[in-house]
């Protein structure tokens, strides 16, 4: 197997704010990412996927048709967005980077099998989102 990670980039808001808790358990669980107007992040999203080499091509995948998935399923999604506010995802649900990594792949693994231009045998392996330069998240899939 060989892995192929492309590096894709947005820019989003969001507030972590949980209605079901006070404004105080808010403020003490979120701190200043509990503003009440959000605030902003450069994502980094990477996405891995992972296959046999095809003999014919000499690619795992068509880049190309994967920079197509993840601008339909994720950047015109996400990006320059308030994922509170624009994004139904988040409606009920905090929009943490680590849901937003979750998000991605949900949308990329749903619509994975209907790319007839995927290389055939490719698979989703992971999402990585990175929040700032000491965050990030990673998800494989599964339970």
């Amino acid at each position: 197997m060989v892995q192929l990670t492309r590096r894709y980039r947005l820019s989003a808001a969001h507030r972590l704010h949980q209605e079901t808790l006070s404004a105080a358990e808010n403020a003490r669980l979120y701190g200043k990412c509990n503003n009440p107007r959000g605030h902003g992040h450069d994502y980094v999203v990477e996405v891995t996927v992972e296959g046999n080499v095809d003999p014919r091509t000499g690619r795992v995948i068509d880049p190309v048709a994967l920079d197509r998935l993840v601008e339909r399923e994720v950047l015109e999604r996400f990006d320059h967005k308030h994922l509170n506010l624009d994004v139904e995802d988040f409606r009920d649900c905090v929009p943490t980077t680590e849901n937003l990594c979750l998000a991605i792949y949900d949308r990329l693994a749903g619509r994975w099998p209907a790319e007839s231009d995927l290389a055939a045998g490719a698979r989703l392996r992971r999402v990585r989102v990175e929040e700032t330069r000491s965050n990030f998240f990673e998800y494989e899939g599964g339970a």
